[in-house]
């Protein structure tokens, strides 16, 4: 069995459980599809079981797609090529194998750009855990989301795009304010969806 990789001076599981406990249980990813390079930060690494430090470096999008639960992979990756030719944006729940080889829920928002070919040119998004939510439910049905667009909808949508290309411009203050952005989205997105789902149970 291959030793645990550390984090922080802990094994990952315990720091990847530590960071669950505090509730900030949101990431943010991109992806280069010239390089195929896919980057991360530490919580989405450890949510996919990909090692933080070769996630910040980039590594290829098939490292993530693994860690995808193979009952929700085809369904996933199917998803992803259909945005990624339309160059569209995605928002959808899925499981993971994460870190510390527990089965995770994932909402997952993201946006894909291409060219005028079709053919994809990169895309990036956020993920929460959404675990907590799911197994209170005592259900893993897959969700039927709704048609209609909302303003966080739209806002979440704006940010990934502009992060995309703030990235571009390689300016550290703004991209640690398109991040904070970003971050706070995701925390809305998942009040958002604690609320959907009370107003279908009542």
């Amino acid at each position: 069995m291959p030793k645990p990789r550390s984090l922080g001076g802990q094994t990952c599981p315990k720091a990847f459980q530590s960071a669950l406990d505090e509730l900030d249980v949101i990431g943010q990813w991109e992806w280069d599809a010239a390089t195929d390079c896919a980057r991360s930060d530490a919580f989405v690494a450890l949510l996919f079981d990909v090692d933080p430090q070769q996630a910040e470096a980039g590594v290829p999008l098939t490292q993530y797609v693994e860690a995808i639960h193979p009952e929700d992979r085809v369904r996933v990756l199917d998803l992803i090529r259909r945005s990624a030719s339309e160059g569209s944006t995605f928002l959808t729940e899925y499981r993971v194998i994460s870190v510390d080889r527990q089965t995770r829920w994932v909402l997952a928002r993201g946006r894909f750009t291409a060219d005028h070919q079709g053919r994809p040119v990169g895309g990036g998004g956020i993920l929460v855990d959404i675990t907590s939510l799911r197994m209170s439910e005592g259900t893993f049905a897959e969700v039927t989301r709704r048609p209609d667009e909302t303003a966080l909808d739209r806002a979440a949508d704006h940010a990934i795009a502009a992060q995309e290309a703030i990235v571009e411009l390689r300016d550290p203050a703004l991209k640690a304010l398109a991040d904070a952005l970003l971050i706070s989205l995701g925390r809305k997105l998942a009040q958002q969806e604690v609320q959907d789902r009370r107003r279908k149970m009542n």
